[in-house]
C-alpha cells in the first residue's frame, strides 16, 4: 500500500525538504513577555540616550526658565553666560538623574504604549481599532505616560534641583539622599501634578502625530520593500515633526514643573494652591520662557528616539506587534 503523503506535501521529497529548512530558519515572532521586553528596553534606551546627550540643552532652558532676567539673550547667549559663570563642566549639572530618570521612563512610555495599544486592539477588534486608530494612539499614550511619570518625577525633581541650586549636592545620589532626609519623600512628588500636566499632552502629541505622520509616508513608499536606511529617515522626520508639536503642547507645563522644584513650598501649602500662584506669577508669556531651546531640543530628541527605537526593536526582532495604520 503507497504512503500518504502529508497534507502540505509538494509531491516531491526533495521540494518538502528544502520548504521544511526555510520554514525551520524563519525568525519567530515574539509575543508575550518577550516581545514587551524588548520594546521596554528599546524604549528605555533610546530616552536615555537622546536626553542624556541634551543634558547641555536642558541645563540651558532650565536656567532661562527659572531666571529670565540672568538669561535673556536666548540659547546661544545662555550657554556662553553659563560656561563664563561656572566652566563649561556645569552644563553636563543633572546628568546622571537625567539618564537613570529617562531609561525608567522610556521603557515604561514606550513599552506601555504597545502593550496598552494591543490591549486596545483586543477589546475593541482590529477593525474597531483601526476605524478609530487616533483614539487608540491616544489612549495607549496617556496610559503609558502616566505609569511612566511615576518612575521618573523622583529623578526629574532631584535633576531640576541639581541645576537650579549647583551647589545643592554634588550628584545624583547626595542629591536624592539630600531632599529625602530634608523634606521627606512626598517632596520628590510636589511635581507630579505639572508632571503629569506637561506629560501625558506631550506624549500624546508626540505618538499621534509621529503616526500620522509616518501612515502619510507609507502611503507614498512600500514600508515592505523600503530598506533599513530609508526606514530610519521616515522615523527620524515623523519624530522631527511630532517633537515640534509635542513642544508646543506641553511648553507652559513644562515651565511651571522647574519653578515649582526649583524650592520648596511655604509651611502648610497645598501643591495645587503653589501651582495657581505660579501660573499667575508667569502669565501666557512667561509660561512660554525658553520655548527657542525647548523646540530644538524637543524636536531633536523625538527624531533621535524614534530612529533609535525602531533601528532597536528590528535588530531585536521585536516585530510582532500589530500595527493599525492604513
Amino acid at each position: 500500500m503507497a504512503a500518504t503523503l502529508p497534507p502540505s506535501s509538494t509531491g516531491s521529497t526533495k521540494l518538502d525538504g528544502a520548504i521544511q529548512t526555510v520554514k525551520a530558519n524563519e525568525p519567530q515572532k515574539l509575543s508575550g513577555v518577550g516581545l514587551y521586553s524588548r520594546f521596554a528596553f528599546a524604549g528605555a534606551v533610546c530616552c536615555a540616550v537622546t536626553h542624556g546627550g541634551l543634558t547641555p540643552v536642558d541645563v540651558v532652558k532650565t536656567r532661562i526658565q527659572l531666571d529670565p532676567v540672568t538669561y535673556n539673550t536666548g540659547m546661544i547667549g545662555g550657554f556662553r553666560k553659563v560656561i563664563a559663570n561656572e566652566g563649561a563642566g556645569a552644563l553636563l549639572t543633572g546628568i546622571g538623574p537625567t539618564f537613570a530618570g529617562y531609561f525608567l521612563q522610556g521603557a515604561f512610555k514606550f513599552g506601555g504604549y504597545e502593550f496598552f495599544k494591543q490591549q486596545c486592539i483586543n477589546t475593541l477588534g482590529y477593525e474597531t481599532a483601526a476605524n478609530n486608530r487616533t483614539a487608540v494612539y491616544l489612549a495607549s499614550s496617556a496610559c503609558a505616560e502616566f505609569f511612566a511619570d511615576i518612575a521618573l518625577c523622583p529623578l526629574e525633581a532631584t535633576r531640576i534641583r541639581l541645576v537650579s541650586e549647583p551647589t545643592f549636592a554634588s550628584g545624583l545620589v547626595s542629591g536624592f539622599s539630600k531632599i529625602a532626609k530634608t523634606e521627606g519623600f512626598g517632596a520628590f512628588y510636589s511635581g507630579f501634578g505639572p508632571i503629569l500636566f506637561k506629560q501625558v499632552p506631550y506624549t500624546m502629541a508626540k505618538f499621534v502625530v509621529y503616526e500620522k505622520v509616518a501612515e502619510a509616508v507609507y502611503q507614498r513608499i512600500d514600508k515592505n520593500t523600503a530598506s533599513d536606511g530609508t526606514k530610519t529617515m521616515i522615523n527620524l522626520g515623523s519624530g522631527l515633526i511630532a517633537g515640534f508639536a509635542a513642544a508646543l503642547v506641553s511648553q507652559p507645563a513644562d515651565t511651571m514643573l522647574s519653578k515649582i522644584n526649583k524650592t520648596k513650598g511655604l509651611p502648610g501649602e497645598s501643591t495645587t494652591s503653589r501651582l495657581v500662584k505660579i501660573a499667575k506669577e508667569l502669565g501666557f508669556r512667561g509660561s512660554y520662557a525658553g520655548i527657542g531651546a525647548r523646540l530644538f531640543m524637543v524636536g531633536t530628541l523625538t527624531a533621535g528616539q524614534f530612529a533609535i527605537y525602531g533601528d532597536i526593536k528590528r535588530v531585536l526582532g521585536a516585530t510582532g506587534g500589530v500595527e493599525i495604520a492604513k
